[in-house]
């Protein structure tokens, strides 16, 4: 069972009780303990961590409140957010660019598709980085790098296999500062493990282009030994910030606990899957949230403000309200929806969502189903669904290889969907819902939230 199922089940039944003793809380801290235990946490992060909650837990305050076990979960989420390290540690900024970053860490940990996403993740901020191919000894690691380049569209410096990676690195940031890029992102080598060789290739390459960031990439998969890695880093290289891969599940959500404890550094990005774009900033209150079965809605809103064109959002709203919604937009959506990454994982997000959904299987290529269903209609049925009789819908589910019933299923989804927006922009109209939280009087937050409501207005789910 997973770190957070284990959670939530333990603070599940102390909410479930009216009063709390501090035996009831003790008894839950200890399973706590094991739990971390399990999941690979630091037994010393582990004990001291049970301990700062129950000195919290078991005064008069909490065990008298009308909610015991709400306020107990209360302090368990500050605990978790302090031990992860409070606050989102972001990337450094040069005051003179560019902004060096040296990527370090074992062969195999995930270092030069870290590289690439972090480029990416710069890129649409405004940035312009740089990459840089200086892993000169593993096999295909520049030609990884630049196929990374080519697919993001962003610059791979490179001087091939046969030169020092202490004159690439030095090379490189001249260029970069020729061509005014403002991130220099360095991918080096790796072993398979610790070794002098490794340390003083790497010292030399921080010496030559003094970084802003060294930032050590650690696999999440080996629990306690990506920490023991950590630790080691650290102590040669002085690591600014932990990048943590491999992060697409909880049940090893061990080391993400334990690193800024044992090493001191703060975990600055996440790896969450294969693609380019699965890479998010690391920030413990949510990280915690999600430990904790609460849900993570500002992740889900930042992922749909990076998929959804804003004035297409507006557009689509304006389509919806005037009833003039067609299949291709539905099909539109839908590409911008597979955007926003593994949709199990989103849903999960979604406060109260997360439980409903565990053992439902989402099946994502029902939406490429669906994609082949709408291009087998003609514009005008597109258009307009209500002219596809019978014969057409033969015709369509013939043009596709589906079943007419999976044509009928289509358009009945369609027409609910439409007839919900309908209902909703009423309300909205109304209003009956507020509107503060389209960008009006909601402040930044609100903001935030107005532009992502805007794409989630035409979501077809």
């Amino acid at each position: 069972m997973a770190l957070a199922d284990k959670l939530q089940e333990i603070f599940s039944r102390l909410k479930g009780k009216g009063r709390l003793t501090e035996a009831d809380v003790g008894a839950a801290l200890r399973e706590v303990r094991l739990a971390l235990l399990e999941a690979d946490v630091s037994y010393k992060v582990a004990k001291d961590f049970v301990a700062a909650v129950k000195e919290r837990a078991v005064g008069g305050e909490v065990l008298q409140s009308l909610t015991p076990g709400q306020q107990v979960v209360k302090i368990v989420h500050e605990e978790l957010c302090t031990l992860m390290g409070s606050k989102q540690a972001k990337l450094a900024v040069s005051p003179q660019p560019p902004t060096v970053v040296l990527m370090v860490g074992l062969q195999g940990s995930g270092k030069t598709t870290s590289s690439g996403k972090i480029a990416l993740h710069l890129k649409g901020q405004g940035k312009r980085p740089l990459l840089v191919a200086a892993d000169i000894y593993r096999p295909a690691a520049i030609e990884q790098l630049q196929v990374l380049g080519r697919q993001t569209d962003i610059p791979v410096f490179s001087l091939g296999a046969n030169v020092n990676p202490v004159q690439i690195a030095k090379q490189a940031l001249q260029h970069a500062v020729e061509h005014s890029n403002d991130y220099l992102i360095i991918d080096t080598a790796g072993r398979l493990h610790i070794n002098e060789e490794l340390m003083e290739e790497l010292s030399a390459i921080r010496a030559a282009v003094n970084p802003a960031e060294i930032l050590l990439v650690v696999d999440a998969m080996q629990g306690q030994d990506a920490v023991n890695v950590a630790a080691a880093f650290h102590e040669r290289l002085t690591v600014s910030g932990i990048v943590l891969t491999k992060l697409d599940g909880d049940t090893r959500g061990g080391a993400a606990l334990s690193v800024k404890a044992v090493v001191g550094c703060p975990i600055k990005f996440t790896g969450t899957g294969e693609r380019l774009a699965a890479l998010e900033p690391f920030h413990p209150d949510r990280m915690a949230n999600r430990i904790l079965g609460m849900g993570d809605i500002i992740t889900v809103i930042e992922k749909a403000q990076q998929a959804f064109d804003e004035q297409t959002a507006i557009e689509m709203e304006d389509k919806l309200r005037q009833g003039r919604f067609t299949l291709d937009d539905f099909l539109d959506q839908m590409g911008q929806i597979r955007k926003m990454g593994d949709m199990q994982e989103m849903l999960s997000m979604i406060p109260g969502l997360g439980k409903q959904i565990k053992n439902v299987q989402l099946d994502e290529k029902q939406l490429v189903v669906t994609e082949s269903i709408i291009q087998s209609m003609t514009g005008a049925e597109r258009e307009n669904p209500s002219i596809i009789n019978s014969s057409r819908k033969r015709r369509i589910a013939l043009g596709c290889g589906r079943q007419v019933q999976d044509v009928n299923r289509l358009l009945k989804q369609f027409e609910q969907m439409q007839v919900m927006m309908k209902q909703l922009s009423a309300m909205e109209g109304g209003g009956k819902i507020g509107r503060s939280g389209r960008g009006g009087k909601g402040g930044k937050g609100g903001k935030k939230r107005g532009k992502a409501g805007r794409a989630g207005m035409a979501w077809p789910f």
